[in-house]
């Protein structure tokens, strides 16, 4: 371990060191709480290292920004919370329609409407099902530390490129806010523009477009669409698994209520409750064959959530209701304990 490359940074720091390592070449965004920190990072760190950073007038203004950079064949990357991601979902929506790859950051606050700046995971529906208009999806990376933000980052415009697609690290305020130490990798060698880039110094060869006017081509662009969104569910699903060979009962939990999780079955084991976490680190791709094989012996389910119960949908959906799924749940912007999950966990028994 070179701890040359150890840092002690919040989750909203982190994301930024992972992506300029990764190669970020710009940020577009416009400071909103929990995530301003990202933006106050970026701004910061991206000039210094001649990187491109603005604040927009918007969070409509930056995404649209994010959008023309990344057709420019650039790294883009934008962060919000909550309204301003709502804001974001028109572009989102062209940017998917377009296959324009970018990343976004979303750092969960307590709502709907203003809401407050509590830490809540109830963006879960509007990001993870589409949010904009029409049949798309994005990849949803779900980090749960420090750690975890600054890696998901440096992996995240890979992916996004690979598939041609926005990418989302999502995540809780909780996680935006906590400061942890992170071991920095190793930064990537610089990258060529790809060759199919607009250049306003070139002959125009190419386009991007999401409009199709005759529907039998908007048809084959979205059966087209329908296909990668197959392939990724084949090949990135991602999760972590605690304590699951032998569970009768399994949580399912992200970000900080991924952590509350894990400690809440430390504590039900001591008294031989049988019980695992497994934990999504991507939620779209949504770990389905992993929740399949544990359905075949768990015999209750629990989603944790910061939220009405929103993920709790995904997990009935992956084991087809073939077991009892319950939900320990808190709104509004409060927290979970370790205790109270462990209270509710023996009251549901």
């Amino acid at each position: 371990m070179n701890l040359k490359n150890k840092l002690l940074l919040s989750g909203n720091e982190a994301v930024i060191y992972g992506a300029l390592l990764a190669g970020a070449d710009a940020f577009f965004g416009y400071p909103i709480t929990p995530a301003s920190e990202i933006a106050h990072a970026a701004a910061a760190k991206f000039p210094q290292l001649g990187r491109v950073f603005i604040q927009a007038e918007s969070e409509i203004g930056a995404i649209n920004m994010v959008m023309g950079a990344a057709a420019a064949g650039r790294r883009a990357i934008t962060a919000s919370s909550g309204l301003g991601i709502s804001l974001k979902q028109e572009a989102v929506s062209y940017m998917a329609g377009s296959e324009l790859p970018c990343v976004i950051v979303d750092i969960m606050r307590g709502g709907p409407g203003l809401g407050n700046i509590g830490p809540e995971q109830a963006d879960y529906f509007q990001v993870v099902k589409g949010g904009g208009h029409g049949s798309y999806r994005c990849i949803i990376l779900a980090p749960c530390s420090a750690q975890e933000m600054c890696d998901m980052a440096f992996e995240a415009f890979d992916l996004a490129e690979q598939y041609a697609t926005p990418v989302y690290i999502l995540t809780d305020g909780v996680i935006g806010q906590m400061i942890e130490s992170v071991e920095l990798p190793e930064p990537l060698p610089p990258r060529a523009i790809p060759d199919n880039a607009l250049d306003i110094g070139k002959d125009r060869t190419n386009y991007f477009t999401s409009i199709y006017l005759e529907p039998d081509e908007l048809e084959a662009h979205n059966v087209a669409l329908q296909k990668k969104y197959s392939t990724i569910r084949l090949r990135e699903e991602r999760y972590e698994e605690y304590m699951l060979d032998d569970a009768d009962i399994v949580y399912v939990a992200y970000g900080i209520c991924g952590r509350l999780a894990k400690n809440a079955a430390d504590q039900l084991r001591k008294y031989g409750v049988k019980i695992g976490v497994l934990r999504p680190k991507a939620l779209f791709p949504f770990p389905t064959k992993i929740l399949t094989e544990l359905a075949k012996n768990a015999k209750l389910f629990i989603s944790v959530e910061l939220s009405c119960g929103q993920m709790i949908e995904d997990v009935k959906l992956a084991i087809q209701c073939s077991r009892r799924v319950e939900l320990i749940n808190r709104m509004g912007g409060n927290m979970l304990s370790v205790d109270e999950i462990v209270e509710r966990t023996a009251k549901l028994l």
